[in-house]
């Protein structure tokens, strides 16, 4: 797994942008709730970032990440780019085509390009490596801890507001 540090790194030039961080999954397929998961995580903190919950349909988001016109988006998903269990890997958007995604209804590559053709942002995608995807499984002891990791680092850049 990455260390909080090296994803500080890949991540440290958002910090204190006006940002939104989207999550996409479904909490019923174990693993694959983790962009979700972060989302609550970091809404129980109070992080000062935009969050949205997205769940199985990012399609959905697409006018009101427009409308927020952040300077970044971070999307956070379960992904499967054959690493073990529990591995963050930030990845551009031309580096999609290298991940499987298994539960939306539309491409993470087309939901973005959609966004961008509408507004200048950056994007930065955050996939988490999962253990297990079927329904009804709880999600495993890998991802759990690299939820909290990414939590925490997230944390560190979009800190509550006050």
């Amino acid at each position: 797994m990455q260390t909080q540090q090296q994803i500080l790194e890949q991540l440290d030039k958002l910090r204190g942008s006006r940002t939104v961080i989207l999550g996409i999954g479904n909490t019923l397929k174990a693993d694959d709730g983790a962009g979700p998961l972060v989302c609550q995580r970091l809404r129980e903190s109070g992080t000062c970032a935009e969050l949205i919950d997205a769940s199985t349909v990012p399609e959905n988001y697409i006018q009101p990440v427009v409308d927020k016109a952040p300077q970044n988006l971070l999307v956070i998903d379960a992904a499967d780019f054959a690493a073990p269990p529990g591995r963050i890997r930030v990845l551009e958007p031309g580096q999609l085509s290298q991940c499987s995604f298994s539960t939306h209804t539309l491409s993470p590559r087309i939901f973005l390009d959609m966004i961008a053709r509408q507004i200048k942002v950056n994007v930065y995608f955050v996939g988490i490596q999962p253990a297990q995807v079927h329904l009804g499984g709880t999600m495993s002891a890998e991802v759990a801890d690299a939820v909290e990791l990414l939590a925490n680092t997230l944390l560190e850049l979009f800190p509550p507001a006050g």
